[in-house]
């Protein structure tokens, strides 16, 4: 049995869970994997079994859980800092903290027009003023951070070169540009092909086009 149970939502939809179930790979623990659909009248009961919070995802550890994605990165990269989820670089570090910060508390417009749903294609649909704006800073953000701490023997084309915890906070924002065909300059378009292709998203992509699960609100006609 896995010392490790990490507790997650839909692959199509949750994109949190995304986020920490790849701070999981990078770290190359083994885990327990337990899904929880959400929009369920069960989801919430369900989920405060293990979460105080009532949120996915939770890394439970020995008994000890741990919730919030950056929460399961930090206590991670405590527990196997040889696996570099965060860079050995103090500046890139603390960049890829500042970033990963700010992914997880802003670009709400994003988030509401354009929700994760990545066994489907929108085309054109939720491109607000807000949305185009979260959309520049995004990708200026990451064409500053190749241009920064990329290169060298371990460049595989993400964001610091390797795949990191901070390409985990950014892969449900890569999943939307595609399901939403958002058109990208020839920079993001090769991050956002180094991402889909890193083995942990082909799994999970595959995993989320086969789940049985709607949700009705994230499904557009």
């Amino acid at each position: 049995m896995a010392d490790f149970t990490l507790v997650i939502g839909n692959k199509n939809y949750s994109s949190w869970s995304l986020r920490g179930w790849l701070m999981a790979k990078i770290a190359g623990i083994e885990f327990e994997e337990v899904v929880i659909p959400l929009d369920l009248p069960t989801t919430q009961a369900a989920i405060r079994k293990y979460s105080p919070s009532g949120r996915v995802p939770v890394l439970v550890h020995r008994g000890l859980a741990v919730w919030e994605s950056l929460a399961i990165a930090e206590y991670l990269n405590d527990l196997k800092p040889e696996a570099n989820l965060w860079p050995s670089s103090a500046a890139a570090r603390a960049h890829a903290r500042s970033l990963s910060t700010e992914m997880h508390a802003g670009f709400a417009d994003l988030r509401a027009n354009m929700p994760m749903n990545i066994r489907s294609s929108y085309p054109g649909r939720g491109m607000t003023p807000g949305v185009r704006n979260d959309i520049q800073r995004i990708t200026s953000a990451w064409r500053d951070c190749r241009k920064r701490f990329s290169g060298g023997a371990k460049d595989d084309g993400f964001l610091l070169g390797s795949f990191c915890a901070l390409d985990a906070m950014f892969a449900p924002v890569v999943t939307r540009l595609r399901t939403y065909a958002v058109p990208v300059d020839s920079d993001t378009d090769a991050y956002c092909n180094a991402v889909l292709g890193h083995p942990a998203m082909k799994e999970w992509i595959a995993a989320a086009k086969n789940e049985p699960w709607l949700i009705a609100e994230y499904e557009f006609k």
